[in-house]
């Protein structure tokens, strides 16, 4: 049996980050992947989809060339190279945790992880040759995977999941995506733009139901114009598989419809993966598929840890990383930042792209704040009309009273990027006229975010 300080299941932005960090404090560090270093973001999640949205963003832009004053006759999307292109893609980045592995002098372990007691694991390789490791602290991040709803089974045929949806051997024809989060939007933007008839189905009242809703309103009238079909405000209550592909069955109020479809991708939550680990023999607490942890990601037994996905949202791979680096440095015995839960950027990359951090517009009436918005519309900006971008809009939320931002909202190109200013005018606890008298450069996107914060005040120049 070999002994570690720390030893880490899951390899996935959360896992590596942690026995990172945890190898740069001197701590002996095992980190066990069953899969592909990297876990689902680097190797079926974040990474590959954003290099798919690529493809369709450059296709995208070919087909508008002309506004450009350039001419593509017969532009084509070679389905099967593109998909081949995002799998490159996510290898790359597998193989870059693999050599910061080594870097850092973590080993490795290839196979299943499951507790033999709250200090000892068992681990399987596929091939079932088993190993045993003891560790004096165990953090599990396993991550999550997706959710299905009752009476549906993915199978991977006719119904998808997203990891499916990265890796078709072929473009359908037509797609029905059920569920409009960001999994949802992003495939959704991506099968539109190479071709592919698609159909959203929400059971909440708009698009991307956690974002700020006049900032979904937009991206509901942008896929309408792409003739993207959009169901909000609908439940599905059965899909029925044949040989030509799924029939969706959908109330909204009291209207029933049948949706027909070459696939159904199910794209409605995750899940956490609490499979396997043998956590009811050590008793750590789980509750609705998520590990139940205290402040400092410590489970109910001493020296069980859990980050990332594993623990319920935010869902986010960076919020993981970030919990990792917690986690390790408070085992370590030193007094790291809490994570701020309030101040954590949510992206979403379909064109227009989609960002926001703390109070969306409802939530900050909700909790009683009297609040001041300030807007800037992509229209309204030089550099957006000179790249063609004119579709989005910069929507800042302060607190009237003491002027602290609360919450920043924007679609549109860049959107992803430009949140970075955002995340730390909150941090910092910015006020209206700091971001304002903040000269930015011009012609930049980013002046979008001065004029809103002026416009706050009653001061925009260019509105």
């Amino acid at each position: 049996m070999t002994n570690y300080d720390i030893a880490i299941i899951g390899s996935g932005p959360g896992g590596y980050v942690a026995a990172i960090r945890a190898a740069q404090l001197n701590l002996k560090t095992a980190l066990i992947e069953r899969d592909r270093l990297g876990g689902i973001c680097l190797n079926w999640g974040c990474i590959p989809t954003k290099a798919l949205l690529k493809s369709a963003e450059l296709f995208d832009e070919i087909n508008h060339a002309k506004s450009f004053g350039i001419k593509v006759e017969n532009a084509e999307i070679d389905f099967p190279s593109v998909i081949r292109r995002s799998r490159q893609v996510a290898d790359l980045n597998s193989k870059g945790v693999e050599f910061l592995m080594r870097k850092n002098k973590v080993d490795v372990f290839s196979g299943s992880a499951r507790f033999k007691d709250k200090s000892t694991l068992e681990v399987t390789d596929s091939k079932g040759k088993s190993q045993t490791l003891s560790a004096k602290h165990i953090i599990i991040a396993t991550g999550g995977k997706p959710k299905s709803i009752p009476g549906v089974r993915i199978d991977e045929q006719k119904i998808i999941s997203s990891k499916k949806a990265m890796t078709l051997d072929k473009k359908p024809e037509s797609l029905a995506i059920i569920g409009a989060g960001a999994i949802g939007v992003e495939f959704a933007y991506f099968y539109n733009s190479i071709g592919t008839n698609v159909t959203i189905i929400e059971m909440l009242d708009h698009i991307l139901p956690l974002e700020d809703k006049e900032i979904a309103a937009v991206l509901e009238r942008s896929f309408k114009k792409r003739k993207i079909a959009i169901h909000t405000s609908t439940m599905v209550t059965k899909v029925e598989t044949e040989n030509e592909g799924v029939k969706i069955h959908i109330k909204k109020g009291e209207k029933e419809e049948i949706i027909s479809a070459e696939r159904a991708l199910l794209a409605v939550g995750i899940q956490g993966n609490i499979e396997g680990l043998n956590l009811e023999s050590i008793g750590v607490e789980h509750e609705k598929g998520f590990i139940k942890v205290g402040d400092r990601y410590q489970t109910n037994v001493e020296g069980v840890y859990a980050i990332g996905d594993i623990i319920g949202a935010p869902l986010l791979a960076h919020v993981a990383s970030h919990e990792g680096i917690v986690c390790v440095e408070k085992i370590a015995g030193l007094e790291p930042r809490p994570v701020d839960y309030k101040n954590i950027p949510g992206c979403t990359y379909c064109q227009p792209q989609v960002a926001s951090i703390g109070l969306t517009e409802e939530q900050a009436r909700a909790e009683g704040y009297e609040i001041k918005i300030g807007k800037f519309p992509y229209t309204a900006s030089g550099k957006a009309r000179a790249i063609g971008a004119r579709e989005g809009l910069v929507k800042l939320i302060f607190d009237a009273r003491y002027g602290e931002l609360l919450g920043a909202h924007i679609i549109g190109s860049e959107a992803t990027e430009l949140i970075a200013e955002l995340g730390i005018a909150k941090t910092l606890e910015t006020t209206p006229a700091e971001l304002f008298h903040t000269i930015h450069a011009h012609p930049t996107l980013s002046e979008m975010i001065m004029e809103a914060a002026a416009d706050a005040e009653g001061q925009a120049i260019h509105l």
